[in-house]
């Protein structure tokens, strides 16, 4: 017991301190520590140089904290008005998101010879973008008062409430259940998001009156037992613990919100950190050679697509054209949505499993440069284009260079 418990320090320990040194030296360099954690997670995972044993079982728990954490923070940024707002303005951005996204990860299971239910759980993994890793790359970039963000927002909220819909939808396409048993899944699901929702908007001031407290101690327990109660009644209810925690975030407005941010944001930067290490660490590296071409193409199609997805509904909203940009970039990471969904189909077809991990390690690597750089190369390469001078359509008329100008002679 005693030797156990001094390896599940040491490991701790040395994978903190890890992440404390990845942290400054993506500081240093300006990008964020997010491929680093992930590089980290694969280096320490199973097939990797050096397995962690004794901590697997925590930072697994600290993983699920992580998500819920990014979530309720992203959540006490808006309030429940400006969330139903969202919703009613970017409902067409949703559905040209699904369009864009979805279709391409359902054409390549049916083009694999994967069958219709691979086709429903890959649509899934290509449609969904890491509400955990945008939410994460917005804070570090320092963007989450810009324009285009609310836009954003709106995109992923769109994404995860509709994940109430989809997830209970594929488990009983991948059990096989019947029209009824999915029906009644379905039900259960919308009738959650709804009901919270309906608290959150009606009731929002009194449950920020009831959880205020002068005392940080008492606020801090109040604020992160709420949030872990709904988030796992959430999950048991198959709605994704993550938008149980992102309600709890809007139900909190005022003085209490801001409390809590204060006091929760060096919380969510710990679990983030180990979320993003444990992405790598459930990923055997000898897994992803034999699919990375056809991950690779498939993520170069579906960041294409996720530029336009942002780009659309940036214009919609009436973003300027850099803003714009910078929200098509924003969209493109893949996550922890796209891993649960691929967990889900490996009993199916074990082939999804796999591809789907290759594909969101590259996404979830590309995106925060994605975010960063798509909007700086857009206005670089127009700058290049509007310098570079017309070429000539033809020879001067004759006689032209004979005309005497205003300033000649």
């Amino acid at each position: 017991m005693h030797d156990t418990t001094t390896s599940l320090l040491i490991e701790l320990g040395a994978v903190i301190l890890a992440l404390g040194i990845l942290g400054r030296i993506a500081g240093r360099f300006g990008f964020s520590p997010i491929p680093l954690y992930l590089l980290a997670g694969l280096a320490f995972g199973r097939g990797g140089l050096l397995p962690l044993d004794a901590s697997e079982s925590f930072v697994a728990t600290g993983a699920e904290l992580g998500v819920i954490l990014l979530l309720l923070l992203l959540g006490l940024e808006y309030s429940a008005p400006e969330l139903v707002t969202s919703l009613k303005t970017q409902y067409p951005s949703g559905a040209v998101d699904f369009a864009l996204n979805a279709l391409p990860g359902a054409a390549a299971a049916l083009l694999l010879g994967w069958g219709p239910v691979a086709a429903v759980a890959l649509a899934g993994v290509t449609w969904v973008s890491s509400s955990g890793v945008i939410a994460k790359v917005l804070g570090d970039l320092g963007r989450l008062g810009n324009r285009e963000t609310p836009v954003i927002l709106g995109v992923l909220v769109i994404e995860d409430l509709a994940m109430a819909l989809y997830l209970p939808i594929l488990t009983a396409l991948l059990a096989g259940m019947s029209l009824a048993g999915g029906s009644i899944a379905l039900v259960v699901s919308l009738g959650t998001v709804g009901a919270v929702l309906y608290v959150a908007l009606r009731h929002g001031r009194l449950i920020s009156r009831a959880v205020s407290s002068d005392v940080p101690e008492m606020l801090l327990l109040v604020v992160l037992g709420l949030t872990l109660v709904v988030a796992g009644l959430a999950q048991q209810l198959q709605v994704s613990a993550a938008v149980g925690a992102f309600l709890v975030g809007i139900a909190l407005s005022g003085e209490v919100a801001e409390g809590a941010r204060n006091l929760l944001t060096p919380l969510r930067d710990l679990f983030a950190a180990v979320f993003f290490v444990f992405f790598g660490l459930s990923t055997d590296p000898a897994a992803i050679p034999p699919v990375l071409l056809t991950a690779l193409l498939l993520a170069a199609i579906t960041a294409c697509t996720k530029v336009g997805t942002g780009w659309y509904a940036a214009r919609r909203a009436g973003v300027k054209p850099a803003g714009r940009w910078r929200a098509g970039g924003a969209l493109v990471a893949r996550g922890e949505f796209s891993i649960v969904i691929a967990g889900l189909a490996v009993g199916t077809e074990p082939r999804v499993g796999p591809l789907a991990t290759a594909y969101v390690l590259i996404l979830v690597i590309v995106g925060p440069l994605a975010a960063r750089w798509t909007e700086p190369i857009v206005r670089r390469t127009r700058l290049g284009l509007r310098k570079t001078p017309p070429p000539p359509s033809g020879p001067p008329p004759a006689g032209l260079a004979e005309v005497p100008t205003a300033t000649s002679g």
